[in-house]
C-alpha cells in the first residue's frame, strides 16, 4: 500500500485504538474534526477517526508508545508514525480564569482553529439542524464557552504563534442570523487578531451573507481566505441532512463564490464537500468541476459519522470511492493551476482532513 492509499482509507475508515483503556487521544464531540486524533505519517499530518463506530471496525490499529506510534494490520506494522503532543498556550488561561483551549485549539500541526459562536440558530430547531452536525456537543460538556471575544481569540492566538510556532487562524461559526450570518462578528474577531499578530494568515467560514458587500468588509478587516460550505450539493440529499441550512439554494451559493473571488481572488475561496452524505459519483464531479471553473477550491472530504449526531450509524464512504473521487477531481485541479498549497489559510491548507491535495499533482509520493 503506497501513501496515497494508506492515507486515503485512514480518513475513511479510521483507526482502532490500541491502547489502555481510558486513554483519551483526541477530542469527542464539537465543531470541525471531532472524534479524531492527528497524527504525522512520513511527514504528512492528517486527522483520522478514532472514536466512531466505524472506526472500531477499522482493518488498521494504532499501538501508542508514547510520542510516536506503529500502524499494524493483521499484527504486522505497517507504518510508523508522530503524534503531536498538548501545546504549550493549553497550559495559559485569560484574567477572568478562561483556559485558552476553551478559546481555540490545536489542530493537525500548526493550525489554531475556533468557533467564534458556538450555537447555531438551526441547531436547537426541531427540523432545522444539519443532522452531522456535534456544534453543541463540546459547550454541553463544558469544554468551550458560546461566545469567544475578539480580544480573547487575539489573546490566543499570539500566545500560540508565540509558544507553539502556529502559523494560520481558522475561525468557523455557527450561524447566528439569516442577514449577515456571522460576516460581522468574523469581521471584528480578524481585526483584532490582526492587531495583534498581522502577519498570521486567517481563514473565515460562514454562509453566504445576504450582502456580498461583506466580502469585502471581512477582506479589509484581516480575513485572506474565505471558506463557504455546500457539505451536499444534489437538491434531495441537502434536504434531507441539512433542512434548515438547505434554505440557502446552490444557485445562491455560486453568485456568492463568483462575488467572493472578485474579493478575495482565485484560489482564496473554497468549499467544503462532505463524500458520503447520498451525493452521487457524478454529482460531486459536476459540481467540483463548475468549482474550479469559478476559481473556488473544493475541498473535498470523507463524510465522518459522528457519536452523538443522528447520522452517528451512517457508513463513511468505501476509501474506493474517495481514492477514485480523488484523482478525478486532483487532475481537474492539476489542469487549472489551482493548488491547496497556493491557498494563504484555511482547511484546503492545512489539508489534514482530506487526502485531496496528494492526487493534485501526478507525481510518486
Amino acid at each position: 500500500m503506497n501513501k496515497q492509499q494508506l492515507l486515503v482509507q485512514l480518513q475513511s475508515e479510521g483507526v482502532q485504538l490500541l491502547t489502555a483503556e481510558g486513554q483519551t487521544l483526541g477530542r469527542r464531540g464539537g465543531a470541525g474534526p471531532s472524534d479524531h486524533k492527528a497524527m504525522t505519517i512520513d511527514g504528512t499530518t492528517v486527522m483520522v477517526p478514532v472514536y466512531t463506530e466505524s472506526a472500531s471496525d477499522s482493518a488498521i490499529g494504532l499501538k501508542i508508545d508514547g510520542k510516536s506510534g506503529t500502524l499494524l494490520r493483521n499484527d504486522a506494522a505497517i507504518a510508523n508514525v508522530e503524534l503531536p503532543q498538548q501545546p504549550k498556550f493549553y497550559e495559559l488561561t485569560t484574567a477572568d480564569g478562561i483556559p485558552y483551549s476553551h478559546i481555540a485549539l490545536l489542530h493537525s500541526r500548526d493550525v489554531l482553529a475556533t468557533t467564534l459562536l458556538q450555537t447555531c440558530l438551526r441547531y436547537d430547531t426541531p427540523g432545522q439542524a444539519c443532522q452531522f452536525c456535534a456544534i453543541g456537543q463540546s459547550l454541553a460538556a463544558g469544554r468551550t464557552i458560546a461566545r469567544k471575544s475578539p480580544e480573547q481569540l487575539a489573546e490566543v492566538a499570539e500566545a500560540a504563534v508565540r509558544l507553539d510556532g502556529v502559523k494560520q487562524l481558522i475561525m468557523t461559526t455557527g450561524t447566528p442570523n439569516r442577514t449577515d450570518r456571522g460576516a460581522a462578528y468574523l469581521a471584528r474577531c480578524a481585526a483584532a487578531v490582526k492587531a495583534q499578530v498581522p502577519h498570521l494568515p486567517i481563514q473565515a467560514q460562514c454562509e453566504p451573507p445576504d450582502d456580498f458587500v461583506w466580502f469585502q468588509r471581512m477582506r479589509d478587516a484581516g480575513v485572506d481566505n474565505l471558506g463557504m460550505h455546500l457539505e451536499a450539493v444534489e437538491p434531495r440529499v441537502r434536504s434531507q441532512v441539512m433542512p434548515g441550512k438547505s434554505e440557502v439554494p446552490v444557485s445562491y451559493y455560486l453568485e456568492a463564490f463568483a462575488a467572493a473571488v472578485n474579493v478575495f481572488g482565485r484560489g482564496q475561496v473554497s468549499t467544503y464537500l462532505l463524500a458520503g452524505l447520498g451525493d452521487s459519483f457524478d454529482a460531486l464531479v459536476s459540481m467540483c468541476d463548475r468549482l474550479i471553473d469559478l476559481g473556488v477550491y473544493p475541498f473535498l472530504v470523507p463524510f465522518v459519522p459522528l457519536a452523538g449526531t443522528p447520522l452517528a450509524k451512517q457508513s463513511p464512504p468505501k476509501s474506493e470511492f474517495m481514492r477514485t473521487l480523488y484523482e478525478r477531481i486532483g487532475t481537474k485541479l492539476q489542469s487549472a493551476e489551482l493548488f491547496a498549497s497556493d491557498t494563504k489559510a484555511g482547511c484546503a491548507k492545512c489539508g489534514a482532513c482530506s487526502a485531496l491535495s496528494a492526487f493534485e499533482h501526478k507525481v510518486s509520493i
